[in-house]
């Protein structure tokens, strides 16, 4: 229980973050307000009897009174625990009464009277909705995480069946699905949980295997941008890109590859050519940034920059509360926004988990001799920022003799999907389709590192390449 002279220590500190001082119960309403934004704080003391400049008057206590402060204390909501004291002020008949609550984040966000409040200094303020949302989702993740809520629009026909088959089959290869999923799709939905019992779509379904533009799926979009400079005064190339994140992952990379210079580095007596930034680490940034998005927010995009000296990839969302940038290289620290999306990546094996992503990241920075990835929290968004040292604006294809570098270009581009040459080559950017063939697809096939889905019927209209296991141990090598 709290003494007297706990009350002259509390009312010594003045008001702040953590102590409000109330003339009388006459302003118990006020009061409460401000209790209700302790507890979406981390706890606090309203002191009544006390003036604003502190000075102590008490008030008197009777059972009416007690009666109507349990009764306003029932009009939070949650129920929260309120530790009701009432102090006598020596030698009168007056009291000061303490309402105090203890940190309480597992069960915020509050409200009191239906409204939410927040403390901002040694003031009460109105809680924002984003912050309200954010509170709530933090409490209830799964219940009302956007990628978990059902689309009844949302038909199976409007996914890319191929592209969930495609998952089970590299989930199965990797060791992700038991060899026993099979290619009942509808089944195959619900085993990845992007279909509720009912039979009803979920949103996450549209964001992996979308097959057509969606109005309502704005959120299905990177921004790509080439700056000339340092700066985004001027454009190089400008480029906006719908679809599945699938699709979103190859036109990314796509466009990294396009516009980043090749370089030359000596291994021994060895020439290898390699993009200004590591080809790992970029890819990572991408898929976390999609991975990891705030979906809920449609107006907002993932956003891919490259400049003369960096590229910067962005993503709608921040960390999760509590968490801080620094941290992160210290801590493999891992929370999927989006735990649906995040298992059927996994799946793919496009992802690990977030921590181990940024520990790649800085890895292969330093295996590049760079400076490490810059990672920002702030303003809605985490950023990733990498620097590079510029060499040229050399544009994919390379000019070098070998068309070693054609091939490992190939084999990247590739990666774990199934391409037509056409596909293949909007990927890379190229429009040459005799080019193409002589440097980049016949080398690789020859040395094995891809391999047509149909080598008797070379020429078939359905005809599409994969990476060979000698491909793919080449591609995690890299």
């Amino acid at each position: 229980m709290l003494t007297f002279d706990d009350i002259k220590t509390l009312v010594a500190n003045n008001e702040g973050a953590h102590i409000e001082f109330k003339k009388t119960t006459g302003q118990l309403d006020r009061g409460m307000e401000t209790l209700c934004a302790f507890l979406n704080g981390s706890g606090g003391t309203v002191l009544f009897g006390i003036t604003d400049d502190g000075e102590i008057k008490g008030q008197e206590v009777a059972d009416s009174t007690k009666r109507i402060i349990a009764e306003h204390i029932r009009d939070l909501s949650p129920s929260a625990a309120v530790s009701v004291s009432y102090i006598n002020i020596p030698d009168t008949d007056g009291y000061v009464i303490s309402l105090h609550v203890e940190d309480s984040k597992m069960e915020r966000p509050y409200m009191y009277k239906g409204r939410a409040y927040m403390r901002v200094e040694s003031t009460t303020l109105t809680m924002p909705q984003d912050m309200y949302n954010n509170l709530l989702f933090e409490r209830d993740g799964s219940k009302y995480r956007w990628e978990s809520m059902v689309n009844e629009d949302l038909k199976t026909d409007d996914l890319d069946e191929n592209e969930i088959l495609k998952t089970v089959r590299l989930g199965v290869e990797n060791g992700r699905l038991p060899e026993t999923t099979g290619n009942d799709v509808a089944v195959v939905l619900k085993r990845f949980d992007v279909m509720d019992d009912s039979g009803l779509l979920k949103h996450a379904a549209a964001i992996l295997f979308s097959k057509k533009e969606y109005g309502d799926y704005f959120q299905c979009m990177v921004r790509l941008a080439r700056f000339q400079g340092t700066d985004k005064s001027e454009f190089i190339d400008n480029k906006q890109v719908r679809g599945n994140i699938f699709m979103l992952l190859d036109a990314s990379m796509a466009f990294v590859f396009k516009h980043l210079s090749l370089s030359g580095h000596v291994d021994g007596l060895e020439r290898e050519e390699r993009l200004s930034v590591p080809y790992k680490a970029v890819r990572e940034a991408i898929i976390n940034a999609l991975c990891h998005r705030d979906y809920r927010n449609a107006g907002e995009s993932v956003g891919i920059a490259i400049y003369d000296d960096r590229v910067v990839i962005e993503n709608p969302g921040t960390l999760p509360r509590g968490w801080k940038v620094e941290d992160l290289k210290l801590k493999k620290l891992s929370a999927a926004h989006n735990p649906i999306i995040a298992n059927v990546l996994y799946k793919r094996k496009l992802l690990e988990s977030w921590g181990r992503g940024i520990s790649l990241m800085i890895d292969e920075c330093i295996k590049y001799g760079l400076a490490e990835p810059v990672f920002d929290n702030s303003c809605g968004f985490f950023s990733v920022t990498f620097w590079y040292n510029h060499i040229s604006t050399t544009q994919v294809p390379h000019k070098h003799h070998t068309s070693t570098t054609q091939v490992e270009q190939l084999v990247q581009i590739l990666g774990d999907n199934e391409c037509s040459v056409k596909e293949i080559m909007s990927l890379m950017g190229l429009n040459n389709r005799s080019y193409f063939t002589k440097k980049y697809l016949q080398p690789a096939v020859a040395e094995g590192w891809i391999a047509p889905l149909f080598p008797d019927t070379i020429n078939s209209p359905k005809q599409k390449y994969y990476l060979t296991e000698k491909g793919k141990a080449f591609l995690n090598r890299m």
